[in-house]
């Protein structure tokens, strides 16, 4: 019974270490990715913030379109960027199919994990102004990337 007891409390706490260091990895790769994709945005490396975006299956003119909102703001100074578990309404609005620029349906080419949040402040002398844009994020071959809308499958 001891021997049983000693080994039961060997297995809780390597699990207990394995799933703490998983999200501390999935932390670090978070990070990475935002960090990236400040940069990137900042110095307005269009072929950076293109670089996030997956393509494979989606709607040339709605790429073209993500492409156009990406550098829309590009060059400006973040304030803030998270990357934040999807709520329920998340997952059900990226479940959805959507009106497609060319007509029928559009759907998000893989299923989103999280959402990326970024506000950007800007200041002048006219004053000062806030925007936040969202874009959904999934995991593709261990790394985070923009799915972009194709056709319903």
């Amino acid at each position: 019974m001891n021997n049983l007891a000693k080994i039961g409390m060997l297995v809780c706490t390597v699990l207990i270490t394995a799933s703490l260091s998983l999200r501390a990895g999935s932390s670090a790769q978070e990070k990475a990715f935002t960090d990236k994709y400040k940069t990137a945005f900042e110095k307005k490396d269009t072929a950076t913030l293109e670089s996030f975006l997956y393509t494979q299956g989606a709607d040339p003119e709605i790429v073209g379109f993500y492409k156009m909102m990406q550098s829309g703001e590009a060059g400006e100074k973040i304030s803030s960027i998270e990357l934040v578990e999807l709520t329920p309404d998340d997952a059900k609005k990226a479940a959805t199919p959507m009106d497609s620029p060319t007509g029928g349906k559009a759907c998000l080419t893989l299923k989103p994990t999280k959402k990326l949040i970024i506000k950007v402040e800007k200041k002048d002398a006219n004053g000062s102004s806030t925007s936040t844009s969202e874009n959904f994020i999934a995991e593709k071959d261990g790394k985070f990337v923009i799915p972009v809308p194709g056709p319903c499958k």
